[in-house]
């Protein structure tokens, strides 16, 4: 006895699969490629810069540089990063009187000892430029201490900057005094025939005086050289000496 087949076995539970939890669309949906915004995110711009040394906001990118010199040894020190204005000024301070006490041990730290200084003064500037902490570190700020002048490497380094500045004075005085001598000794007097003169110098370097004829102090007698013949004994006057500054004169000796 034949059966008929049996029909295909059909799972009691069959059906198509959904997500148990499908959120529903969204009134605006999100445009495709771009990741998804939470709440709360930051700015692009991203929080302010903070003191690198406290934390402290706002800060600002401030240079301090250092000078040591030791006979021959030289250190050039640079502290350089973000800082708020309180540590920022303690940095300074500390640096600045740091190299006025071991700046000038050195022969050629004396010249950039100075400099050094100036180049701080300049970012001490910039440091004044920074405002206040409105936003508190995770930590104290530095203690900036009395102003550089106020504490005892500053009173002890107006000993050499004081002796620096006599120098820098003394050069430019003797400067001044070498022009006045030179354009003093300059000043040629210009001969005339039949006046007499003496020689306070040699031949080669000829410092010429005008004398009167009937003094002790009188050398020789000038001669045009266009009148007269030069003598083998006679010397030449320089050309200096000639009120047109091409005549070389005679000068024939008295004695």
């Amino acid at each position: 006895m034949s059966y008929p087949p049996h029909p295909p076995h059909r799972q009691p539970y069959q059906q198509s699969y959904q997500q148990p939890y499908q959120q529903a669309p969204g009134p605006y949906p999100s445009a495709p490629g771009w990741p998804q915004q939470y709440a709360g995110a930051m700015p692009m711009g991203g929080p302010p810069a903070g003191c690198e040394v406290c934390g402290a906001s706002p800060a600002a990118p401030v240079t301090v540089r250092g000078h040591q010199g030791m006979l021959v040894i030289m250190r050039f020190l640079r502290r350089q990063g973000m800082f708020c204005r309180t540590c920022a000024l303690a940095v300074f301070r500390d640096m600045q009187a740091d190299t006025m006490v071991l700046g000038w041990w050195g022969p050629i730290s004396v010249f950039v000892t100075p400099f050094t200084l100036l180049a701080n003064v300049s970012a001490l500037s910039g440091i004044k430029r920074i405002p206040a902490p409105v936003t508190a570190g995770w930590r104290p700020p530095l203690d900036p201490g009395k102003p550089v002048f106020r504490r005892p490497a500053g009173v002890l380094a107006l000993i050499p900057l004081g002796v620096l500045g006599l120098l820098l004075l003394a050069v430019q005085i003797l400067l001044v005094i070498g022009l006045v001598a030179e354009s003093s000794g300059s000043d040629h007097p210009t001969l005339t025939v039949g006046s007499c003169v003496r020689n306070d110098g040699d031949w080669i370097d000829q410092d010429l005086r005008t004398v009167p004829c009937g003094s002790s102090d009188a050398q020789f007698r000038v001669s045009d050289p266009s009148t007269s013949v030069c003598l083998p004994e006679d010397h030449r006057a320089g050309l200096e000496y000639s009120e047109d500054g091409a005549t070389s004169f005679c000068l024939r000796s008295l004695k």
